[in-house]
């Protein structure tokens, strides 16, 4: 098996140091950062399957860290870690680019957990039959990450890209909210959190409001579903 290799930026060194120790036990290859920038220069100069970081960072913050992340590498997983659990801090570390967030205090098994299926899901992804996914006259480009709807383009942040592109890979069949928690997000789905419902009515916003045949449709107590009528 290859070395999976992760990078972990945390201002706490105290929490970086035991997360390094415990993975790097587990046969991971760690690197830690104690701040924003440093972070970033050792993300460039080594090719990493994974990256823990905080939000709260010197120097750069968690949310900028990730931008750049994704600027320069669509596929890595980030997983974000802060003592933030606002709903509006959870939506904006995904529209980040983050593939999931844990908020402190945490155990190691749960880090631990999400790893594991953040690195199954890349490791098992599964190579598009062709580039372009369309359904009726809305069509996803997985290449160039554009999104047209009858010729119109629609800008889209990385977690409701996410989210189209479950939909439109699951046409005609319901899909409930806890499938969605887990392809999309990689979390255990949590009743308590409206997160998913959120981010649907922003896809339906961009997507649905505009043109007369509706794409989203809500399935009353089963979830949604992605279809022509």
């Amino acid at each position: 098996m290859d070395e999976i290799r992760i990078l972990i930026a945390e201002d706490e060194k105290k929490i970086a140091d035991t997360l390094a120790r415990g993975l790097t036990e587990l046969g991971y290859v760690v690197e830690t950062a104690y701040d924003g920038n440093i972070a970033l220069r050792i993300f460039e100069s080594g090719n990493f399957d994974l990256v823990i970081t905080d939000i709260n960072l010197p120097a750069m913050n968690g949310y900028d860290f990730c931008r750049i992340i994704r600027s320069r590498n669509l596929h890595v997983p980030v997983i974000m870690l802060t003592a933030l659990s606002a709903v509006d801090d959870k939506i904006e570390g995904f529209d980040a680019g983050a593939d999931d967030y844990l908020v402190k205090p945490f155990e190691f098994r749960e880090l631990l957990v999400r790893i594991r299926a953040l690195l199954k899901r890349t490791v098992n992804q599964q190579l598009p039959v062709g580039n372009v996914l369309k359904v009726a006259d809305l069509e996803l480009n997985l290449d160039s990450k554009e999104v047209f709807r009858a010729g119109k383009q629609i800008n889209l942040t990385a977690k409701e890209f996410q989210l189209l592109e479950y939909f439109m890979r699951n046409r005609n069949r319901v899909v409930s909210r806890a499938d969605i928690g887990e392809r999309v997000w990689d979390l255990d789905f949590d009743t308590k959190t409206n997160v998913i419902d959120v981010y649907v009515n922003f896809l339906r916003k961009k997507i649905d409001r505009e043109f007369e045949t509706k794409l989203i449709h809500t399935q009353v107590g089963m979830g949604y579903m992605m279809k022509e009528k």
